[in-house]
């Protein structure tokens, strides 16, 4: 089993930054990869990013590409989404998800974190 507990959200306004944080706790050395997900009210949840445990590699949704960064620290066992350039569309419950297979990174993720708001402003 692997614990994930996210923290960062928050309310900002538009334009600005977020950084989200999420550390793993349990059976680490299993993790294959994780990732950042989003879900806004009345949608569903939608993959943000995600990276590889192993040689780092990472993909994003198309409408966050060149703004949000996903990384990681495997000997902190944590990863990190730093969000800039918000846009009110960015509006989400945030989750951090784990994997113990070799999916593609947007694919089924079987641990999941509690979740964080993240709310911005016009």
């Amino acid at each position: 089993q692997v614990q994930l507990v996210e923290s960062g959200g928050g309310l900002v306004q538009a334009g600005t930054s977020l950084r989200l944080s999420c550390v793993a706790r349990g059976r680490t050395f299993e993790i294959s990869r994780m990732g950042w997900f989003r879900q806004a009210p009345g949608k569903d949840r939608e993959f943000v990013a995600g990276i590889r445990w192993e040689g780092g590699n990472t993909g994003y949704l198309d409408s966050v590409k060149g703004r949000f960064t996903i990384s990681r620290d495997y000997r902190k066992n944590t990863v990190w989404l730093q969000m800039n350039a918000l846009k009110p569309e960015d509006t989400a419950f945030y989750y951090c998800a784990a994997s113990e297979n070799f999916a593609t990174l947007a694919g089924r993720y079987e641990y999941w974190g509690q979740g964080t708001q993240v709310t911005v402003s016009s």
